[in-house]
């Protein structure tokens, strides 16, 4: 599986899979120009505009020629305590105070009548660069295997984040 690659605004308004037409027009997009797409597994933003309402679109995408599907995703209520996660996409075991219960919306009729799917994603979607990190010698004893393990880690990230995408389009 290749990088994330460049779209457009037009594509990803229509690739909402868990949202109305309405909500993908208002989805206040990022500068998609300024985005570094060959580092990214998946693409990922924080819709400004309605944070308030603790909205975030979501884009999923792969390489040339697989479609592009788009999520819409809310931020779940924050516990009173704060706790630390890991992020169960890009299982980072550094990067634990950067986590948030983020929940979709269920595609189709599913969703319409209040069905949800959550898990946990580093707040700022920072996943992607999490997977490329540096081992730390708890995780990694032989420098040597690092590319090795970096690659283990892109993978399983596009892995979790494409199965998760499936989760919430998969009709009940």
């Amino acid at each position: 599986m290749a990088p994330v690659r460049p779209l457009t605004q037009a594509e990803i308004r229509a690739s909402f899979v868990n949202a109305s037409k309405g909500d993908a027009k208002r989805a206040e997009m990022p500068d998609l120009a300024a985005v570094q797409w060959d580092s990214l597994d998946y693409f990922g933003w924080i819709d400004a505009k309605r944070d308030q309402l603790a909205y975030t679109s979501f884009v999923v995408a792969g390489p040339q020629g697989e479609e592009v599907r788009t999520m819409l995703l809310r931020r779940a209520p924050a516990p009173r305590e704060r706790r630390k996660l890991m992020c169960s996409w890009c299982q980072d075991i550094t990067a634990t105070d950067n986590v948030t219960l983020w929940v979709a919306p269920r595609a189709g009729a599913s969703g319409r009548q209040g069905n949800t799917v959550g898990t946990s994603i580093c707040t700022d979607f920072s996943c992607s660069k999490n997977s490329r990190r540096v081992p730390t010698s708890m995780e990694l004893q032989d420098q040597a295997d690092r590319d090795w393990w970096q690659q283990q880690r892109v993978d399983g990230l596009r892995q979790r984040s494409r199965a998760f995408l499936d989760l919430v389009t998969q009709t009940l």
